[in-house]
């Protein structure tokens, strides 16, 4: 029922380039992995197309970070509140604080005529495969190798020398669990930024 309001709201917009098929596009990825330039991209080439969800987070916003822009910030009892009503669609718990989307903002994308875009963790997109409600498609960016997920994440220098074995011990477990089957619609190897959007691109669009 769900992705039959999708597919008639987006249609309205008249869009006739849309992407064949108009479910929301849930895209997953060890961090330091690159789908945040990947989504970037498809923006870009694409403008009008899809909407960005806006995630809940219970951690302080960083430098530059806009509310309502990069994330919706909330308290730990807000959050709670939030779970409690049933009003998220996955959450997941990481280095100290908790991350989740709701859906409702799914849902405002759907309003103005756009895909929805979620950047979410395998936590996330293991809660999002077992809500019945979420009708997604669901890609995986890999690293080339472990070793050059590790460069890529010392190499921002964003994170301490803790978080940064953190990461790679969680990338570790998204790694297996990707590689198990069923898990994915879409697997993508960044080895490449060019090469990976271009396989993103065909995959959204329903090209051959």
């Amino acid at each position: 029922m769900r992705n039959m309001v999708y597919n008639s709201k987006i249609r309205e917009s008249g869009n006739k380039t849309n992407p064949q098929d108009l479910r929301p596009i849930v895209i997953s990825g060890s961090s330091g992995v690159g789908k945040g330039t990947l989504i970037q991209k498809l923006f870009d080439a694409h403008p009008g197309r899809f909407g960005l969800t806006v995630s809940h987070t219970t951690r302080k916003p960083r430098p530059g970070e806009v509310e309502d822009v990069a994330y919706f910030f909330v308290s730990p009892s807000a959050f709670s509140s939030l779970c409690s009503q049933s009003a998220l669609v996955e959450h997941a718990y990481f280095s100290g604080n908790y991350y989740s989307t709701s859906e409702k903002t799914i849902d405002d994308q759907a309003s103005k005529g756009l895909i929805a875009v979620l950047d979410t963790e395998m936590q996330g997109v293991k809660q999002m495969k077992a809500n019945k409600s979420i009708d997604a498609r669901y890609v995986f960016v890999k690293p080339p190798s472990f070793e050059v997920l590790e460069e890529r994440l010392r190499v921002r220098g964003t994170e301490s020398e803790e978080d940064v074995q953190r990461r790679l011990a969680q990338a570790q477990v998204e790694l297996e669990y990707a590689d198990s089957p069923g898990s994915y619609d879409k697997i993508i190897v960044n080895d490449s930024i060019e090469r990976a959007y271009k396989e993103l691109e065909i995959f959204v669009f329903g090209l051959t």
